[in-house]
């Protein structure tokens, strides 16, 4: 805070023309230097000013700081400045090959304490000290401060000026590869998710509770934080969700645990399975006959199998009757500790409407209701183009990234011109298992090539070797870093604003959307036909070898 403030005030008071140079670290054979703030003026000379905060006092010749840890003993400011002005002379020389002559004073700031016009001991003669009162007007201080107490006898010339600044600024040309940027972002939210767990920590006396956020908010890092913190206080913990790619997420999330481990992690219909119950067909069943078969044979279940504590991951994907054969797995029907995460604007399975979501996914009506608003895991750009989908409260905190990109093309030939961006976006320099294609209706012939092979279908996606393909409904929950948000139509309008708002939310770092902007605007409303005029038109160019192959 103390080098800000003089750093702004000597901003804001020299010449266009002065350089200045923050926190400068210079080594002098093994001793290693800092200089707080480098001054280089043209036509004047140099000065390397150590800041030093708090209230500054001498005793007996003893430097002291008193600052909010209280008051203790420091090294003299002015002779830790000289040390930093000698290494730096010394390294200069041999970065350029000649000396420099130009006088260079070493000073101290002490902005916010007063030293007497008239102090000055043994060493340090008072103009070497720019104190709270000298820094309101300091051009003219600094100035004489240089030309009458530094060394060396001549003004700093401009063009030896010049051959310093290069030095200072050590620059270094950025590569091109996004992948590298991509990690920067994805590391931003990385610590970002991480510090959601204070909403655990204030919420850990809330014995039955439900975490509502929007997409990007971080749920599913939070309900797997949460089963391990149930695991390891030694409770029977059961983590669940729908989707099967999602539970193999978590799965290999909970893989790697040393401590204890929750009992189960996985679907819903195989804990049922495991449990018993017979795996029959239809929706129908699975959606009613399956969990009234479940909660009659949980009343019969040893007390040493059941559990203490249940966490449900993108809870809104569960049918009601689910929940109701759920808690009849628990010791404490009643009571049981109950957890679930979730975004009741992701109801994309239609298993309950908006008028009965609070009784349909609280059927016990015990569940607190905690808000989770901030959106931590995509880029700010990302997060605003489904912003209109999130809620009011919704706020965007990522990095600012990369622009959203609008691919328009015909209904019919989404997924082709798609392809093509597959291409395109490895010709730019992403990894190919950086990038998942999605789409909204008719699944990718790569994708159909699973079709009886759940299990490495998804593998493949955990194992990360290659891109993905996949529909967005079966991607809930999971993310890339660069999704294609192939919108090849809808099986039903009632249902397109939910598939959008899953599909466009799924990239952390590059968004690219591809179909025909009337029908996502049909789908998503005015403020989706909005956000497609913030993004950026792209028309995929390949490289000619890859434009060949696609031809």
């Amino acid at each position: 805070m103390a080098e800000k403030a003089v750093w702004d005030t000597l901003r804001a008071q020299l010449p266009d023309d002065v350089v200045l140079a923050h926190s400068v670290q210079v080594r002098h054979g093994r001793a290693e230097h800092e200089i707080d703030i480098l001054v280089l003026w043209p036509g004047v000379g140099l000065a390397a000013i150590e800041v030093k905060g708090g209230k500054i006092s001498v005793d007996q010749g003893q430097w002291y700081q008193s600052d909010r840890q209280g008051k203790h003993r420091i090294e003299s400011p002015i002779a830790q400045s000289q040390g930093s002005q000698h290494a730096f002379k010394d390294w200069v020389k041999d970065q350029i090959g000649s000396p420099l002559v130009s006088r260079f004073a070493y000073m101290a700031a002490f902005p916010y304490s007063d030293v007497p016009h008239d102090w000055e001991m043994a060493g340090v003669p008072r103009p070497l000290i720019l104190d709270h009162d000298d820094l309101t007007d300091c051009r003219e201080r600094l100035r004489a401060a240089i030309e009458t107490q530094a060394q060396g006898g001549s003004s700093l010339a401009p063009k030896y000026a010049q051959r310093i600044i290069p030095l200072l600024s050590g620059d270094l040309e950025p590569t091109s590869d996004p992948s590298l940027s991509a990690d920067e972002l994805e590391d931003l939210q990385e610590h970002l998710t991480e510090r959601q767990k204070v909403l655990l920590d204030c919420s850990r006396s809330i014995p039955r509770a439900r975490f509502v956020g929007g997409a990007g908010s971080g749920k599913t890092w939070l309900a797997v934080e949460k089963a391990k913190r149930l695991a390891k206080e030694g409770k029977r913990v059961g983590l669940f969700c729908y989707n099967r790619g999602l539970a193999e997420h978590l799965r290999r999330q909970v893989a790697g645990w040393r401590q204890a481990k929750p009992v189960y992690v996985g679907e819903f219909h195989d804990y049922a399975v495991s449990l018993g119950v017979p795996n029959g067909h239809g929706q129908a069943y699975f959606d009613e006959d399956m969990p009234a078969l479940m909660r009659d044979l949980a009343a019969g279940l040893p007390s040493d199998q059941k559990l203490d504590a249940i966490v449900i991951d993108e809870a809104q994907d569960f049918a009601p009757l689910w929940w109701k054969s759920l808690l009849g797995c628990l010791r404490d029907p009643e009571g049981g500790e109950t957890y679930a995460f979730m975004d009741e604007r992701q109801n994309v399975y239609g298993r309950w409407d908006s008028q009965s979501a609070g009784t349909a996914l609280d059927p016990t009506g015990s569940l607190v209701t905690l808000h989770i608003d901030e959106n931590l895991r995509n880029t700010k750009r990302i997060a605003q183009t489904f912003k209109g989908f999130a809620g009011k409260h919704f706020a965007p905190r990522g990095g600012d990234g990369l622009p959203v990109r609008l691919v328009p093309c015909s209904t019919d030939a989404a997924i082709d011109v798609a392809g093509d961006c597959v291409d395109a976006l490895i010709d730019e320099g992403w990894a190919n298992n950086q990038i998942a294609f999605l789409t909204t209706k008719n699944r990718h012939s790569i994708h159909k090539e699973f079709e009886n092979d759940p299990v490495g279908y998804w593998k493949a996606f955990h194992d990360d070797d290659a891109e993905f393909y996949g529909h967005v409904l079966g991607f809930k929950g999971l993310e890339r870093s660069v999704v294609i948000l192939c919108v090849n139509g809808f099986k039903d309008m009632g249902r397109a604003a939910e598939l959008l708002y899953v599909g466009l939310s799924r990239a952390r770092c590059l968004l690219v959307v591809v179909g025909d902007p009337d029908l996502i605007a049909e789908a998503g409303g005015p403020e989706m036909a909005h956000a497609m005029d913030r993004m950026q038109k792209w028309q995929p160019e390949l490289e000619p070898a890859a434009a060949s192959s696609a031809s």
